[in-house]
């Protein structure tokens, strides 16, 4: 009892290391987009291989999540954090240390690892710590503020240090962090579990983790090499047997580690689906943000840093006020308002993308964007995290990650398709002088940071300008065309919203 007041009273403390731990993370995310371009000139990758940086991390994540938020249920949350933390700092420190585009994907994935250990740990811990519903709703407010803030100034962080030292320092930065992450959580986080556990599931966790790593490996592939290529159809058939026969296994088990009947809940599952669509056009808009600034625009790391920094400072109040907003109209139109404000930002931005935008025009989108998001993080959270027994937080909690990273994997890959078909076909439309070499035209073809890099290679002033202009102006129609799509998706998710969620959250019933 004494341990339990005592974990009580300093709730407030442990969420703000619960919040250190979880902006370890958003940070990495936006960071390391703002560090493309350089990797790119560094490590000579190709867009194909960005997208697996990007992409090795989400891989990872998506397939472990729930099998891991499933074992913090079982052994302790506080533990499963503290692991997470420790794996996320040691491959972070073999990423700054990587020397080929190979590797640094594959430290990518190992990071992914702690990652998918960190997610579900701490909106679990949290889900424990406050059972109160009003309590929880402003605790997981405040998380998602956090996570918008680190989303919101990583590309200031990134572009600081980029600014001034090599692109290795977007991951040595996570290692202060995880150091104050850890000696807070073991001192203020107290331990949760499941207190009666039952068996483990263990086909439970092979099948979901076999079929959420094939899923979004295929989806990845997709965006990639092309939807219809031969892997790629395979793989998608290889998700589909895989989950069904994981959601087979799941409503015959009586121990099953994600009992299916959450999603008779629409306050779960309508919130889920809405999260997932929201991330899709969150991602894929955030891949190639960054490098439009820099490499569109001629910005410094620092530069196009600064300039991303109002999204952080709406978004992160927009995530604090929305608890108090959801309160007063509902969950439902909270989330549904809050989507339909993202949308129209991306819409807004389709309209007014050019090579030569003014920050003007550009920060009115951004902040639209910046504050639809805000307002859909938190409720769309506390619905599914309030829908759920609070012995089972881990697993709720894994897939509402999961669902997140399948989202915006499928973002990058789709948004990512149009961005370089657009780009391609523009590219190749271009009456290109006959003295431009092959080897040149694969690599303006390759992405527009090669684009640039022959550019800067071949001997003729005009030749280079006529590169860098046909570039600039392909990479920013194919940013339109994703935007449009971005845009659409979300407009259709704000009106399904309306139909699905429920207006308060519904909590959890054996019924």
């Amino acid at each position: 009892m004494l341990e339990q007041t005592k974990g009580y009273r300093q709730r407030w403390i442990a969420l703000a290391f619960m919040g250190i731990s979880l902006l370890v993370i958003s940070l990495d995310n936006t960071v390391l987009n703002m560090a493309l371009p350089s990797i790119s000139k560094d490590l000579g990758s190709n867009s194909s291989q960005l997208q697996w940086i990007v992409d090795a991390y989400v891989l990872s994540i998506a397939g472990l999540l729930l099998t891991l938020g499933y074992l913090g249920d079982r052994l302790g949350r506080k533990p499963m954090l503290m692991v997470g933390l420790g794996v996320f700092a040691l491959f972070s420190l073999g990423a700054a240390l990587s020397n080929s585009t190979g590797m640094l994907i594959a430290m990518r994935a190992l990071m992914g690892i702690g990652a998918a250990t960190i997610l579900p740990a701490t909106l679990s811990i949290l889900t424990a710590t406050f059972r109160e519903p009003k309590e929880r709703a402003t605790a997981i407010a405040l998380w998602a503020a956090v996570f918008s803030l680190g989303m919101g100034i990583g590309p200031l962080v990134g572009g600081y240090l980029l600014n001034n030292f090599h692109w290795s320092s977007v991951f040595y930065i996570n290692l202060p962090i995880v150091a104050i992450g850890l000696v807070g959580a073991g001192i203020f986080i107290q331990n949760s579990k499941t207190e009666n556990p039952r068996k483990l599931d263990i086909p439970g966790a092979v099948l979901s983790i076999a079929g959420f790593f094939a899923l979004v490996y295929a989806i990845i592939q997709a965006g990639n090499d092309g939807w219809t290529e031969p892997h790629v159809l395979w793989a998608f058939g290889g998700a589909v047997v895989l989950l069904a026969a994981f959601c087979i296994w799941e409503m015959r088990y009586k121990n099953a580690m994600l009992p299916l009947h959450f999603f008779k809940n629409w306050s779960f599952s309508g919130a889920t689906i809405a999260l997932t669509l929201v991330m899709f056009g969150l991602m894929g808009a955030f891949f190639f943000l960054g490098q439009f600034l820099q490499s569109v625009q001629g910005y410094s790391p620092l530069d196009a840093g600064i300039r991303l920094l109002p999204m952080a400072a709406v978004s992160f109040v927009s995530a604090i006020v929305s608890a108090f907003i959801a309160r007063l109209i509902g969950t439902k139109i909270t989330v549904a308002l809050g989507i339909l404000i993202a949308a129209f930002g991306f819409y807004y931005f389709y309209l007014v993308a050019a090579v030569d935008i003014s920050y003007g025009l550009f920060v009115i989108p951004m902040c639209l964007t910046a504050l639809g998001i805000g307002l859909v993080m938190a409720p769309a959270t506390n619905s599914i995290m309030g829908s759920i027994p609070v012995d089972q937080s881990g697993v709720g909690s894994a897939l509402n990650n999961t669902t997140r990273q399948i989202g915006g994997a499928l973002g990058v890959a789709v948004l990512g398709t149009i961005l370089n078909s657009t780009y391609i076909s523009e590219i190749n439309a271009v009456p290109w002088p006959a003295q431009l070499p092959t080897q040149a035209l694969d690599g303006i073809r390759g992405s527009i940071q090669g684009a640039h890099m022959v550019a800067q290679s071949v001997p003729s002033p005009q030749l280079s300008q006529l590169i860098i202009n046909q570039s600039n102006q392909a990479f920013t129609s194919g940013s339109r065309q994703a935007l449009l799509v971005a845009a659409i998706i979300m407009a259709v998710t704000a009106v399904l919203t309306l139909f699905v969620l429920p207006t308060k959250v519904r909590p959890y019933s054996e019924k």
